[in-house]
């Protein structure tokens, strides 16, 4: 992948120089997943950062025999960031939701990059920000009806990770169970709103394509209070 491709993919290498960019490049490895492999063990955590190159991956926790999706990440985002700095043990994996390609950066050399470069140090603490607003803003909305939590997941996703097409913006068919974990609502309700808003014409399943098409997506950030 080319500096130029690369800093445009992950918005976490906007600000940082092109020679600390070259140097992660060359240092990134590749791996390849199918849909449903675990990618990353509870043992794993904290030897390096992954970036997302192509695909969606899932966040779960474990809880006995309980397993809950905390997250859903798409192409340009990362994780295991905050595991480099926490060495206390995890009981939580990520798995991809389909075929998925990640770079990884071992641990060591990602925080000596961070020392080195200041304006990359500084996005990181940024975005490790909009993720605790992120988080924040999921808690503020834990007594809201379940139609406004799922709708938020779905534009949250859509406006991060979304690629617009004719039919709508464009997210990954995501498994009804891991929205109803993330939107904090049963898969129950998730089923029935969302084949309302099927029905309603704001939103198209088509999964034969693997996809979800957020068709109207104004009148959904309204329903979602985004706007």
């Amino acid at each position: 992948m080319q500096t130029a491709a690369f800093s445009e993919l992950f918005p976490l290498f906007n600000a940082a120089s092109p020679e600390t960019v070259d140097w992660l490049l060359s240092i990134a490895v590749e791996h390849e997943y199918p849909a449903n492999r675990a990618v990353l063990m509870e043992d794993a955590w904290g030897n390096a950062v992954y970036f997302v190159e192509t695909g969606w991956v899932k966040v779960r926790r474990h809880a006995g025999e309980e397993v809950i999706t905390l997250a859903i990440l798409g192409r340009g985002d990362f994780f295991g960031e905050m595991a480099i700095l926490d060495e206390s043990p995890r009981s939580t994996d990520v798995v991809a939701l389909s075929a998925v390609r990640l770079l990884s950066i071992s641990a060591q050399r990602f925080i000596q990059t961070l020392f080195r470069d200041s304006q990359l140090h500084h996005r990181m603490l940024q975005l490790m920000v909009r993720r605790l607003r992120q988080t924040n803003y999921r808690f503020q909305l834990r007594h809201q009806p379940p139609a406004i939590k799922l709708v938020s997941t779905l534009v949250g996703l859509g406006e991060t990770y979304g690629v617009p097409t004719e039919y709508g913006t464009e997210i990954f068919n995501i498994p009804f169970q891991d929205l109803a974990d993330v939107s904090d609502i049963t898969l129950d309700e998730t089923t029935k709103i969302m084949e309302k808003l099927n029905s309603k014409g704001w939103v198209r399943l088509a999964p034969g394509r693997q996809a979800i098409y957020l068709v109207h997506m104004k009148q959904l950030a309204h329903i979602a209070g985004r706007v």
